[in-house]
């Protein structure tokens, strides 16, 4: 598939034998935030003074609409394996919500032929027991046999790396290896549609590459998967394309090396814009607060005199 810039060229239509497991069709999505505004009346003190702020002040709430989709539209096949990139608060992770059913579309609509597995979620984890127990609730939760689970335990606990742990409650966990046995659960079995968020971001150089080779099982059975990571190579490793979000819309769609490299150089000039305005700052600060004892320290006693 070409890369293609939002509001550019129309999208490369796909082969006919290539099989549609999400349509995402004009997707927009808008959180209500409660918030509290303050609204203040005048006293006869003055709402200058310090008593006046105290006693004046008054709390109304206020909601705040926050548009973190915008009109996304894009269909996946199987064999995908799709990394979503972009910048914090561009809309990956709820995009992830949406498409597994946790977030409601204000707009438009998320069709899907199985039901998308939210890593983390459809394998319900329970901090108060064991490892090994929930290791067996997370793989009856996603339609495994018993005789399956019994089959697929010792792969899994190997997987995660946690060890004798298993044998603990998860309350004992740290967050890594919590999330590294969730993933070792959700990717036990072959998904329609498997979704991960930043599950990769945990863990040892070893376990990253274990967890993208499985990434890569997974997309090889007929699968698709989504992924979220702020790790360039990580999506590029694993990804055969790449949507890049940006203020929640689609900046650019496509085969994951274009769209990477894009996302890249767009990236660079953030950093760099983004130094040079901390540096201006940093100097118009600096001349606001030492200008008059500079002035003063430039000139020297006349030893003349």
């Amino acid at each position: 598939m070409a890369a293609a810039e939002a509001g550019g060229a129309a999208p490369v239509a796909a082969p006919e034998d290539r099989v549609p497991t999400i349509v995402v069709d004009g997707l927009h999505v808008v959180y209500r935030v409660w918030g509290a505004k303050r609204t203040r009346q005048r006293h006869d003190t003055g709402t200058g003074s310090a008593m006046g702020r105290l006693m004046g002040g008054r709390r109304k709430q206020g909601v705040r609409e926050v548009h973190a989709l915008k009109g996304v539209s894009f269909a996946t096949y199987r064999g995908d394996a799709v990394g979503l990139v972009g910048s914090n608060g561009s809309g990956k992770s709820t995009l992830l919500r949406a498409i597994a059913g946790l977030l409601p579309a204000t707009r438009g609509a998320v069709y899907t032929d199985a039901q998308p597995s939210l890593l983390g979620v459809n394998a319900a984890l329970m901090n108060q027991l064991t490892g090994e127990r929930n290791i067996e609730l997370g793989c009856l939760a996603m339609g495994m046999s018993p005789d399956e689970v019994e089959e697929k335990f010792d792969s899994i606990v190997e997987f995660s790396g946690i060890g004798d742990f298993v044998n603990l409650p998860m309350s004992t966990y740290s967050s890594g290896m919590a999330a590294r046995l969730r993933f070792a659960i959700a990717s036990a079995v072959t998904h329609d549609v498997l979704l991960i968020d930043e599950a990769l971001a945990t863990g040892d150089a070893e376990f990253r590459r274990r967890s993208e080779a499985r990434i890569r099982e997974l997309r090889d059975q007929a699968g698709t998967v989504f992924l979220v990571s702020h790790s360039l190579d990580v999506v590029r490793d694993t990804c055969n394309r790449a949507i890049w979000l940006d203020e929640g819309a689609v900046r650019m769609d496509g085969d994951a090396g274009p769209v990477l490299n894009a996302y890249e150089v767009f990236a660079k000039e953030v950093r760099t814009r983004r130094k040079a305005e901390i540096k201006a700052r940093r100097r118009s600060l600096r001349a606001a607060l030492g200008g008059g004892a500079a002035d003063g320290g430039s000139s020297a006693p006349d030893s003349g005199t």
